[in-house]
């Protein structure tokens, strides 16, 4: 695949570190795209939960970073015990795992668990009032008051 350099583009741009960023990480392949599964859920208006199937996990064997706008989660194994026993064969994997998810501005975690083999991340999005829309009402203009003419009548016969 073709890589396009951003670099010209980082000298006359402020702010757009991210986007060009975003758009380089889309032309490499991601490994290991399938493990672990995952969900992403919207459990209210403002709030979501991501929950990562981590079987066979503990929680000391997992971590849970947020840096700028990404959220890792990653899952390194202990070493095994060495025990007489003989796998016929093995469906749970062993392997260590890191996940990335890009999250949008204002996002923030909330909390995580983990129950029944399954990683719960609670997240809220939750916009300062400074960046929320804001409606400005229109004051109609106020034009000179009318001045109303009026001419006197004498009512006095000479």
């Amino acid at each position: 695949m073709r890589h396009v350099d951003f670099s010209p583009l980082y000298r006359s741009t402020v702010g757009f570190d991210r986007l060009f960023t975003m758009l380089d990480s889309l032309g490499q392949p991601d490994q290991s795209q399938t493990y672990p599964p995952y969900n992403i859920e919207r459990t209210g208006e403002s709030t979501y939960r991501i929950t990562m199937a981590v079987a066979g996990f503990d929680e000391s064997e997992l971590s849970i970073e947020a840096r700028e706008h990404t959220l890792t989660v990653k899952g390194e194994k202990s070493e095994e015990k060495v025990t007489d026993n003989q796998f016929l064969y093995r469906g749970i994997a062993k392997r260590a795992f890191e996940r990335r998810f890009q999250l949008a501005d204002h996002v923030e975690i909330q909390s995580a668990s983990l129950r029944n083999g399954l990683l719960h991340i609670d997240l809220l999005r939750e916009i300062p009032e400074a960046a929320k829309p804001r409606r400005i009402d229109i004051v109609a203009a106020q034009s000179a008051p009318k001045q109303i003419e009026a001419t006197q009548v004498n009512g006095s016969a000479n």
